[in-house]
C-alpha cells in the first residue's frame, strides 16, 4: 500500500528536518524543500496529497508558492506555518485557498491531527487506498499497475505516460477530457513542446485501441479528447 505523499516546504533546516522525521515515523512519505523556489520545482515534478508550507521563506515566500501551486492543481490541500499570528496574514493565506494555518511554536500532536483532520475532509486520506488500478471498457482490460492492455487476448505494454493518459480517460469515460488538464496533470506544464509531446502518446494510444472496434479514441476541436465506447 502506497503511503500518502507529503509536500514540506521549511526554511528552517533544523524544524524541516525534526518535521520530515515526525511525518515519516508516521508513515507519511515526505519531500522536504528548503525554499519556495525549490518547492515549487517538487511539486511540478511530483504527485501530493497535502502541502506543508512556511509563510515567510527565501526566494520565494508561502503565499506566493500557493498560488502556483493552485494554478497547477486547485483541489490539493495546503497548510501554512508561519511565526506571524497577524490576521492579515491569516486572511490571505485563506484567501489563496488554504485548507488550515499553523502558528508556530505548535506541537507535532496537534500538527498531525490537523493534518488527518484535512486529509479526512477532503478525501485524500482513502484515495490511495481506493484508486481503481484495473479498467474494463468495451472488449478492453486495462491494468494501470502493471501498464498493460489486453484486447481480444493480446496483451501490449503501455510506456508510462500512455499508462497516466489512459487512465485519465478511462475516469472520464465517453466525457471529454480537458487537455490543459491533462498537460498539468501528467507533464505539470502546458507548454508547446509538452501539448504535442501529448498528441504524440494520444496517437499512439489510438493505434493501441485500434483492434477494439467497440471503443473510439476522439479529438474534440478545441477542448480535448474522448474515450467513446460505442
Amino acid at each position: 500500500m502506497e503511503k500518502i505523499k507529503v509536500l514540506l516546504v521549511e526554511d528552517d533546516p533544523n524544524l524541516g528536518s525534526l518535521l520530515k522525521e515526525y511525518l515519516e515515523a508516521k508513515e507519511y512519505s515526505t519531500v522536504l524543500a528548503i525554499n519556495g523556489k525549490l518547492g515549487y520545482d517538487a511539486f511540478s515534478k511530483g504527485k501530493f496529497n497535502i502541502c506543508i508550507l512556511d509563510v515567510m521563506m527565501p526566494l520565494k515566500d508561502g503565499f506566493t508558492l500557493a498560488k502556483e501551486i493552485r494554478a497547477i492543481d486547485e483541489q490539493v490541500p495546503i497548510v501554512f506555518l508561519t511565526a506571524k499570528s497577524m490576521k492579515e496574514d491569516t486572511i490571505e493565506g485563506f484567501n489563496i485557498g488554504a485548507d488550515d494555518y499553523i502558528t508556530k511554536p505548535f506541537s507535532m500532536e496537534e500538527l498531525l491531527m490537523r493534518l488527518k483532520a484535512i486529509l479526512k475532509r477532503t478525501g485524500n486520506d482513502t484515495i490511495i487506498n481506493s484508486e481503481q488500478r484495473e479498467f474494463v471498457f468495451g472488449n478492453s482490460t486495462f491494468d494501470y499497475m502493471h501498464q498493460t492492455i489486453e484486447i481480444a487476448g493480446i496483451q501490449q505494454k503501455l510506456t508510462t505516460k500512455e499508462a497516466e493518459l489512459l487512465k485519465l480517460l478511462c475516469l472520464n469515460i465517453n466525457q471529454v477530457l480537458d487537455r490543459n488538464i491533462a498537460l498539468k496533470s501528467i507533464w505539470h506544464d502546458d507548454s508547446y513542446f509538452n501539448s504535442r509531446s501529448m498528441d504524440v502518446y494520444i496517437t499512439k494510444l489510438r493505434k493501441c485501441l485500434k483492434n477494439d472496434s467497440s471503443v473510439e479514441l476522439l479529438n474534440v476541436h478545441g477542448k480535448g479528447f474522448k474515450l467513446l465506447i460505442k
